[in-house]
C-alpha cells in the first residue's frame, strides 16, 4: 500500500481556451474539476494502475467536501482530517500549443491541533505502508520542520518515505534521511544555491542533497527527461511525447510511477517516466491509467549526458 500526505490539498479547476488574451472574455473549449495536490495525484496515478492508496489530508468547507467525494469515486481510501479553514481551489488555462497558466491559493490556515492530527493520521497508516509519499507545499500555520518530524515518525514505524516539496521544508527534511526525494530542476537549483545549465550540474546538485542526508534522488527535468541518482549509480530516462496537452499532475504521476515500480534503480525510473510522459499528453491533471502507458517510447541508460543543455521550463 502507498499512503499519501497532502498538507495543502486543492480542487483544479482547468480551462481550455483556444488563446488567452489579457483582459478579453474568453470562451472556453472544454473545462474539468479534478482532486488536486501533489499527493493526491500520487494517489490518483497508484489507483488508476490498480494499485492500494490511502490519501491522508486535510478536509474544510464545501470544497473539502466536494475533494473528498471525487476521490470516494475514483476509489481511493480517503483518510480525512476536519480542519476549521476551506480548501482551496485552483485553476489553469490550457492553450492548444501547451501553454498552461495556473493560479494557485494559497489555502487555510492550520492550527497546532490540525496539524497534530494530521500527523496522526498518518501514523495510524504507516505500519500497513510500503511507502508513505509526501507531498507539496505546506499550508500557512505549519513550519518548515513539520516534514522532518513526518519523515521521522514514519521511520520509526518501519514505512519507506518519498518527500516532493521545496525550500526550507526540504531543506529541514533532509537531516531525517528520507529515502528518495524528487525536485525538479528550479526546486533543486534553489537547494544547492545555484542556477543548473546542464545535465551534469544536476547530477553534481542531487549529489550534494545526498550528502545533506536525502538517500536517493529523482530530478524532474521537464522535456530533458528525468535523473535518478542512488547508491546503484546515475541514471537517466526520457520518452518521446508526441503532443503536450497538460503538464498539471505529470512529476505526481511520475513519482507513483516510480514508487509502484518499488522505488529503487533503473526499472523504477522507467516507469516515473512512462508515467510522466503518459500524463502530458493528457487533459487537466487527469491521471495516466495502463492503457495510456507506453514503455517502448522511454528510454533509460546509466550512460548520462553530462554536458547536455537543460531547456527553459515551459
Amino acid at each position: 500500500m502507498i499512503v499519501t500526505v497532502t498538507p495543502n490539498p486543492s480542487l483544479d479547476r482547468t480551462y481550455e481556451i483556444p488563446v488567452l488574451e489579457r483582459g478579453a472574455v474568453l470562451r472556453a473549449t472544454a473545462d474539468r474539476v479534478d482532486p488536486g495536490g501533489k499527493g493526491v495525484n500520487v494517489s490518483r496515478a497508484v489507483s488508476a494502475a490498480g494499485r492500494r492508496t490511502v490519501a491522508v489530508l486535510p478536509i474544510g468547507g464545501p470544497e473539502g467536501a466536494l475533494l473528498g467525494r471525487l476521490l470516494g469515486e475514483q476509489g481511493i481510501e480517503v483518510a480525512g482530517v476536519g480542519i476549521a479553514g476551506s480548501t482551496r481551489v485552483n485553476v489553469s488555462v490550457a492553450e492548444p500549443d501547451g501553454t498552461l497558466t495556473k493560479l494557485n491559493a494559497a489555502g487555510p490556515t492550520l492550527t497546532a491541533t490540525e496539524s497534530e492530527a494530521l500527523l496522526d493520521a498518518v501514523g495510524a497508516r504507516s505500519a500497513d505502508a510500503r511507502w508513505i509519499a509526501c507531498c507539496g507545499s505546506l499550508p500557512r500555520g505549519l513550519p518548515p520542520e513539520w516534514y522532518a518530524e513526518l519523515v521521522a515518525r514514519a521511520h520509526r514505524a518501519g514505512a519507506r518515505v518519498a518527500l516532493d516539496t521545496s525550500g526550507p521544508s526540504l531543506l529541514a527534511a533532509l537531516a531525517m534521511r528520507p529515502d528518495v526525494v524528487k525536485p525538479n530542476a528550479e526546486e533543486l537549483a534553489a537547494a544547492v544555491g545555484r542556477s543548473l545549465t546542464t545535465v551534469g550540474d544536476v547530477v553534481k546538485a542531487a549529489g550534494e542533497l545526498r550528502a545533506l542526508g536525502a538517500r536517493a534522488v529523482l530530478a524532474s527535468l521537464g522535456a530533458d527527461g528525468q535523473l535518478l541518482v542512488d547508491d546503484s549509480g546515475t541514471y537517466f530516462g526520457q520518452a518521446r511525447v508526441a503532443v503536450v496537452r497538460s503538464n498539471v499532475g505529470a512529476g505526481d504521476a511520475s513519482l507513483a510511477g516510480f514508487l509502484a515500480a518499488g522505488g529503487d534503480g533503473e526499472a523504477a525510473l522507467a516507469s516515473a517516466v512512462a508515467h510522466g510522459a503518459a500524463a502530458v499528453q493528457l487533459p487537466g491533471s487527469v491521471m495516466p491509467a495502463p492503457a495510456d502507458l507506453d514503455p517502448s517510447a522511454v528510454t533509460v541508460t546509466a550512460d548520462v549526458p553530462l554536458s547536455r543543455l537543460l531547456r527553459e521550463p515551459a
